[in-house]
């Protein structure tokens, strides 16, 4: 990696991070995405009297898919992209309000992401904060829409033009009953737009779509083994505001659009609406659900005549009447029987109505898996485990009074997995595990612990799904949750939630920055050993000064006498980085005891690297990089080490000698440097750009 793009690299990260802490990407003050202001674009296109057109998602192949819906597909043979205004007379953003019934699948193979969308219109406030308010073809109509998106702790505003993919006239995609009404299609335009195209949202699970219209967290129920209470888990879930789905599960290829005994479509997601419980002659749990599937049979209604029989006539007609097309009700003992699992997401505080009683405490936390320094796999790897990520979390007030127990939620999501399909790239599978921890010490935990203690609780499998959640319940006390990929070396970025109903603390564990170095020795020139003398004057030449070209063939006609050393030489850059260490007087060069220094520095820096070469290959791995540097007294956060893994690492992940002479001497370069700076030492420094770029520059 080039430094000058590894520097602007970091430099942006840090300055979205300070963004974020100022409050950007709440709801309220969404992300933009890619850069597009929705208000500044509109306001464009109204002055030039010109629809937009949006060149970040163009009307093109590359915006409907790779695969199935690419190039060379039938799916996409003669689709053009047509403005509403094109496809009828007078069409409308919104008619009436948003309904389940604004929704019909197309030729694209996400129902589960109608399904969602469906839930969303149970909810105005959800969904305004997913379709803002004042967009229609009306007045200041200038082809432009926008739609809000939660993506992995951030909201982001999505912008696009309204040009939408059509056949022989009709939408391609999602549409409403009537064709005009286009608010539906325009959201699934600009979903498509923030994960890649079209056909990255084909295949899914509703709850990713929860999930991304709310900010909430969903709880799978696999309804082979239900919980005993799963109907009363529900009946909850509604009361509070949660959006719930169903599906039937795909045992074989010939299960694809099969149609079971009571006429639900296997492989589909379904809306879960509605419960409710009545009594009359016999007594019926009954659940609601909504059919979001290309076989439009919405006269059919899984509860049969002769249960609707049973149950009194008044209490019917409401419960019928609060059915729309594409509803059912059906018997809660057939709904378990019939459907494979249940999704619930659960709301987030900032998404649950002021009048909801009761709202989670909640934490999150960004985090990243990087080969080399913190994807170091699950439990079953050791050796590695112990370097992923790790995050505690302090449960204080137990469920009822006089009782142990806690109840808490944890939610392990991976970021950004749908862009990378068209690399080629899928879900990695990933879990994690819970220890519990005594003590107040908030260091990274090193391997030790891992080998000598059990975990108190983990995800109920590793699974390649975008995210992994579990509800927990665990005495008072402190846990620390390992999120990881089941593999070593796996690269992905997460999201770690945790949601508690009582209040609970939690904090990322990592290790301080410290620099712990031995005291340096400046001898008098008298002290120097002769024979170390005499050898510097045959190095350094006339002038009695080794400067950076000397350095360099001194080092590598000595390195190369090691031949158990594995290395590439050290570079004019790398040695430039040990006279800026060692030059006190200014001239960039050495004399004669700022290179003994340097000398008895590097003895040292070989015997640590020696010690921590375990397999005697001539490199260090990264993971034994980590355990050398503590040894050498360097102390980092696993921010810092994956930035060191990046700069100093071969292709395989090692590290030679020199670059890691050169890693040291650039830590303690960088440590003295900021504590000459920092007078008061407060742990804060104050540069003019002047200041910064000579210290950039130079150091």
């Amino acid at each position: 990696m080039e430094p000058s793009i590894y520097a602007s690299g970091m430099a942006a990260k840090l300055r979205s991070r300070w963004d974020r802490e100022d409050g950007l990407g709440q709801n309220h003050n969404a992300v933009k995405f890619l850069g597009q202001d929705y208000e500044s674009l509109k306001a464009q296109c109204l002055r030039s009297g010109k629809l937009f057109e949006d060149n970040l998602f163009p009307c093109a192949a590359s915006s409907l898919g790779f695969n199935e819906l690419g190039p060379r597909s039938s799916k996409t043979y003669g689709v053009r992209w047509m403005r509403p205004t094109e496809l009828c007379k007078r069409p409308e953003f919104i008619v009436d309000g948003a309904t389940r019934t604004d929704i019909c699948q197309g030729a694209l193979g996400d129902c589960w992401l109608l399904a969602a969308i469906a839930s969303l219109t149970l909810n105005d406030n959800l969904l305004h904060r997913v379709v803002p308010h004042g967009q229609c073809f009306k007045q200041e109509y200038a082809g432009i829409f926008h739609f809000q998106f939660w993506q992995f702790g951030e909201w982001v505003d999505v912008v696009i033009d309204d040009r939408l993919p059509a056949k022989d006239g009709k939408l391609l995609f999602v549409h409403s009953v009537e064709g005009t009404e286009f608010w539906s299609a325009l959201l699934e335009k600009a979903y498509a737009k923030l994960n890649g195209c079209y056909e990255a949202l084909s295949g899914g699970s509703t709850s990713e779509g929860f999930e991304d219209f709310t900010g909430g967290v969903t709880e799978m129920y696999d309804l082979i083994k239900p919980p005993p209470d799963l109907f009363g888990i529900i009946s909850r879930a509604v009361e509070r505001g949660s959006l719930l789905g169903c599906s039937i599960d795909i045992t074989s290829s010939t299960d694809r659009e099969a149609v079971t005994f009571k006429k639900l479509v296997k492989g589909h997601a379904y809306s879960l609406t509605g419960v409710d419980e009545v009594s009359y002659t016999k007594h019926f749990k009954l659940c609601q659900s909504l059919c979001c599937c290309e076989i439009h049979d919405f006269s059919c209604k899984p509860l049969s005549s002769k249960e609707w029989s049973y149950v009194d006539s008044s209490v019917r007609d409401r419960l019928q009447n609060r059915s729309e097309d594409g509803e059912f009700w059906m018997a809660f003992s057939d709904f378990l029987r019939e459907f494979s699992r249940v999704e619930i997401c659960n709301l987030t505080a900032d998404a649950l109505d002021n009048t909801q009683m009761k709202k989670w405490s909640s934490s999150l936390f960004q985090g990243e898996w990087r080969r080399g320094s913190t994807a170091g796999g699950c439990r079953n790897y050791p050796a590695t485990f112990w370097l992923n990520p790790q995050f505690k979390i302090s449960l204080q007030h137990p469920d009822v009074p006089g009782k142990p127990d806690c109840s808490f939620l944890v939610g392990l999501m991976q970021k950004d997995r749908r862009k990378k399909r068209q690399e080629g790239k899928d879900m990695e599978t990933i879990g994690f595990a819970l220890y519990e921890v005594s003590g107040s010490s908030n260091v990274h935990l090193k391997r030790d612990f891992f080998l000598t203690n059990a975990s108190s609780a983990r995800s109920e499998l590793f699974i390649n799904l975008r995210e992994v959640s579990s509800r927990l319940r665990l005495p008072a006390g402190e846990y620390i949750v390992v999120p990881s990929t089941f593999e070593p070396n796996k690269e992905a970025d997460f999201v770690l939630r945790v949601f508690s109903e009582k209040p609970a603390d939690s904090e990322e564990l990592d290790d301080e920055v410290v620099a712990d170095l031995p005291k340096e020795i400046l001898l008098d020139e008298s002290q120097i050993d002769a024979g170390f003398k005499s050898l510097f004057k045959q190095l350094a030449g006339p002038d009695m000064e080794i400067s950076v070209t000397e350095l360099q063939n001194i080092l590598n006609k000595i390195i190369s006498k090691h031949k158990d050393l594995k290395t590439d030489g050290f570079t004019p850059e790398a040695c430039r980085s040990m006279i800026n260490l060692m030059d006190t007087d200014g001239s960039g060069k050495l004399g004669l005891k700022e290179f003994h220094v340097l000398w008895e520095k590097i003895k040292r820096y070989l015997t640590i690297f020696r010690q921590f070469d375990l397999d005697k290959s001539g490199t260090m791995s990264s993971y034994e990089m980590r355990i050398a540097l503590e040894s050498a007294g360097f102390k980092l956060t696993n921010h810092l080490f994956q930035l060191i893994i990046l700069r100093y690492t071969e292709e395989d992940m090692s590290v030679d000698f020199d670059n890691f002479v050169t890693c040291l001497v650039r830590l303690e370069t960088m440590f003295k440097t900021f504590k000459t700076l920092d007078t008061d030492a407060d742990g804060q420094i104050s540069l003019n750009f002047f200041q910064w770029i000579t210290l950039t520059m130079f150091a």
